[in-house]
């Protein structure tokens, strides 16, 4: 019941399959293999690592801690690994997922080189027919989309890039091997995160670089270093505390909350505390100083301006520094990055700005890029372009539900769902990270292990009571999405084109695609759905599917499962 047989006609039915081996879909089949479900996991890539494994550009690097931007559901493995620096970097992060997938011996599971095309789904049967890359198919009764919330790469729409003559690479595609740069005239198109990262790392190596900006972005310093013996000692001896409080944390890393209006004190103490904030490296550091910075304009500008004048003080040329100060959104309504020497590399004689808001992109040439002013030679273009984030990965795929409707139709119009969890219409089909969850306002990590748990909990509840079918009420769903979006319009973010918002992809309907509520009030909404008898969704029992033994109550681990409880996390502790 587990193997996929190639060319069969006869794909043998799986309870569960996962799409992506990243940090959410590892733990899935683990946690649904410790539970007794005969589960596979499909993976695009070469190996495990989701989007760490394909985001390997110069300067990738976790922007959340890396004690803290690693799972939590094992103490032995918090235990067993060691994190060399503050931030991980991309090779480090990547060798985690491996030793995980190893660790646990998940690789007998998991299929790699292989895509899943299409997904259709039996209303009859209650079963899901996936159609694999190759000509595979094989059913399974769950489908589990961890396929990332940054791993769809936005397509390119730059006029003229298929003529450019010389060498094109992709921040979301670098290759494994990595290119000598040096001596090339390198340009840099994209200034997000990816782009703030890599603009140094490139810096160091190319023999010129020209940086092309749309819009700039907002970065803190992130203070990297490594870890001391002594820190890691003291981490591991604090991690079942900080584990606990973390999971109960409004985004997955702990801090003190601000109890204060950034406009009710003085602006000497406004500025010292915004230091203590810029000094603390971290993602966070200055939005968490006072309670009304995403919400209230004047507010956010006292950080804004603060921070443009921490460019000012870095970058030597007024010109430059105030073409790299955001002047056009509130600053954290598009993702803040960690900065690693960004704003200096603009000191280097070699590196120069293109500001494309004052001489704006006209085309790719055959030998370079071309603005309004000039033509720019290029050896290597690196396009830093970003991702159909949170809906991108979903909906490339071909996947249809009650009456042969697609997800990518449903969502035309903007992502609609219950919990950020199933979309209605789409039975047996769970989205980890996906929209309309905290997923990208907080701690990948943290969040997806709560959607992972929830998951198998569920599962296991079907189990107990044989039923075959759960899908989302369209009350349930309307109802999500109005509490998402009147949440959302309480902050500054839904005022903002960004990614967030879907505005970075031409045609994609403009909506606000993440959960701005915090993890603790999600988690509790989700824990009180599953308590209530999973309230806000339709379960059903295919015809002819018979009930299971009472034996089937309990989990693989010997646990028993009641809804809303957590045997789930609680049985996957090696």
């Amino acid at each position: 019941m587990g193997e996929v047989r190639s060319g069969s006609g006869e794909a043998p039915e799986l309870d569960a399959v996962v799409v992506g081996a990243g940090f959410a879909g590892l733990y899935q089949l683990h946690l649904l293999r410790r539970l007794g479900f005969a589960t596979r996991l499909f993976e695009a890539c070469e190996d495990v690592g989701g989007t760490w494994y394909r985001n390997r550009y110069p300067g990738a690097r976790c922007d959340i801690e890396s004690t803290a931007y690693s799972y939590s559901f094992s103490p032995e493995l918090d235990q067993e690994w060691e994190w060399s620096e503050r931030y991980a970097a991309q090779p480090e992060i990547l060798r985690y997922l491996r030793h995980v997938a190893d660790r646990f011996d998940l690789r007998r599971d998991i299929t790699l080189n292989t895509r899943v095309d299409r997904a259709v789904y039996d209303e009859v049967r209650h079963v899901w027919t996936l159609a694999l890359s190759g000509g595979e198919t094989v059913t399974a009764r769950f489908v589990v989309l961890a396929t990332g919330c940054t791993s769809a790469v936005k397509e390119v729409d730059i006029p003229g890039v298929g003529r450019f003559g010389g060498r094109i690479l992709h921040t979301a595609d670098w290759p494994r091997d990595e290119p000598d740069l040096s001596g090339q005239r390198v340009a840099v198109l994209g200034t997000g995160c990816s782009g703030v990262q890599a603009v140094p790392e490139l810096a160091a190596r190319a023999g010129s670089l020209t940086v092309l900006q749309r819009t700039p972005v907002y970065a803190l310093p992130a203070h990297n270093r490594p870890l001391s013996a002594a820190e890691a000692a003291a981490t591991k001896a604090d991690y079942p505390r900080y584990r606990r409080a973390q999971r109960a944390s409004r985004g997955g890393t702990l801090f003190t909350p601000p109890t204060r209006s950034a406009l009710s004190v003085e602006a000497a103490e406004r500025t010292a505390t915004y230091e203590e904030g810029w000094r603390s490296g971290v993602l966070s550091g200055l939005l968490r100083t006072y309670t009304d910075l995403l919400s209230d304009e004047a507010a956010n500008e006292t950080v804004a301006s603060f921070v443009r004048g921490k460019i000012r003080d870095t970058v030597a040329d007024p010109e430059a520094a105030e073409a790299l100060s955001p002047r056009t959104f509130p600053f954290g309504t598009k993702r803040p990055c960690l900065e690693s020497g960004y704003y200096a590399a603009f000191n280097e004689p070699h590196v120069d700005l293109v500001d494309l808001r004052r001489t704006p992109l006209v085309e790719v040439t055959a030998g370079g890029v071309r603005t309004t002013e000039r033509e720019y030679p290029v050896d290597t273009l690196v396009l830093a372009t970003g991702f159909d984030a949170l809906t991108g990965s979903q909906t490339a795929m071909d996947i249809r539900g009650r009456g042969g409707v697609t997800l990518r139709e449903k969502w035309s119009d903007g992502a609609a769902n219950h919990l950020g969890l199933v979309a209605s219409g789409f039975p047996n089909l769970f989205t980890v990270l996906g929209p309309l969850s905290p997923s990208v306002l907080s701690n990948a990590v943290t969040a997806a292990e709560q959607h992972v748990e929830w998951i198998a909990d569920c599962l296991v509840h079907l189990r107990r009571h044989a039923l075959t079918e759960i899908d989302a009420t369209p009350q349930a769903e309307r109802e999500w999405c109005a509490h998402v979006a009147e949440l959302a319009g309480r902050t500054l973010y839904p005022s903002v084109e960004s990614w967030y918002t879907g505005a970075n992809v031409p045609g994609k309907a403009r909506t606000f695609l993440a959960y701005t509520g915090g993890m603790v009030e999600y988690r509790a909404r989700c824990d009180a759905a599953a308590r209530d008898g999973y309230a806000g969704f339709a379960l059903a029992r295919a015809a002819g599917h018979a009930a299971e033994p009472a034996a089937g109550a309990t989990t693989a681990a010997g646990a028993t499962t009641a809804a809303g409880a957590t045997t789930a996390a609680g049985a996957t502790t090696a």
